[in-house]
């Protein structure tokens, strides 16, 4: 497929991997949030003109997710209006829109793993949001691909993993979340299942629409952070924080202004039988991450 990219998101951490997926497929437009405001309605018209993609990747969204709470008419322009607007253009081309939603539009009160036929109850003006989103494109009639994520790190960008590696290397002790429960999904891992997604639809081997994707397995925050410290020691990192030393707590012990769910793990045998992946554990990409991270 050698196809017009318009990328926008461009300097965050999904943006940055999908530049480099998508470098051997054709011409990648990229933009940063800097370059183009998505809360201007004018200017993304404009780059979206001005490019006239075959495909769309949105990696952009208003991701703070305790901030959006005092700034919903933001979120609101970023994570819902923005999409449709992308949408409305991608038909008008015949482009294809490719977006990236969360866990964060369920309750996290089902005991399984999500599936894309459950019902959506987001609990946070963020979830809220980046629901509407969804909406907003499947409404507009474009060809799309939506793909519902978790717990997004890698090595560009802020997430909870470099968080973690910075706090192990200050703290003796800390306190970290163990009832809310999801699955670490790597930035690279999501870039690359983007392409094989893109070229199954192009090909029609797959239809467009909503998909669940994430990493294989499930863990809380805390066993999150375990991991991290505990592997930054075998790579031989001088920390301060032992993995034992990461106190368990529940999410009252932690009150944020946005409520979030507890249990994000989303079930993704949909796309992993339709592009016959196996996808793998959780701990593969921080583990490769870390590496890259910490050794020269």
């Amino acid at each position: 497929m050698s196809k017009r990219f318009l990328l926008f998101g461009a300097d965050g951490q999904v943006g940055w991997e999908l530049q480099r997926a998508f470098a051997p497929f054709g011409e990648v437009r990229a933009l940063t949030r800097a370059e183009v405001d998505l809360a201007d309605v004018t200017a993304l018209r404009a780059a979206i003109h001005a490019a006239r993609p075959d495909v769309i990747l949105n990696a952009a969204a208003y991701t703070a997710v305790d901030k959006a709470e005092a700034e919903p008419e933001v979120a609101r322009a970023v994570n819902a209006t923005a999409p449709a607007i992308m949408a409305e253009e991608a038909k008008a081309l015949g482009a294809w829109l490719i977006h990236y939603s969360t866990d964060y539009v369920f309750d996290g009160s089902n005991t399984a793993a999500y599936t894309e036929a459950d019902a959506a109850k987001p609990l946070s003006v963020y979830g809220r949001s980046k629901r509407e989103g969804e909406q907003a494109i499947a409404a507009a009639g474009a060809s799309h691909l939506i793909l519902r994520t978790s717990w997004v790190f890698g090595p560009h960008g802020g997430n909870f993993l470099k968080t973690m590696l910075r706090l192990a290397r200050e703290r003796e002790e800390l306190s970290v979340v163990a009832d809310q429960v999801g699955a670490p999904t790597s930035a690279e891992l999501l870039a690359d299942v983007t392409t094989h997604a893109l070229r199954a639809a192009l090909a029609g081997r797959l239809d467009g629409g909503l998909y669940h994707f994430a990493a294989a397995g499930a863990t809380s925050w805390h066993g999150y952070a375990s991991f991290v410290a505990g592997e930054a020691r075998r790579l031989g990192v001088e920390t301060k924080l032992a993995p034992e030393r990461i106190k368990a707590i529940p999410t009252e012990q932690y009150p944020l202004p946005a409520p979030r769910p507890k249990n994000s793990r989303l079930d993704c045998s949909r796309i992993s039988q339709a592009l016959d992946l196996d996808l793998p554990d959780w701990q593969w990409h921080v583990r490769r991450t870390l590496k890259e991270l910490l050794q020269p």
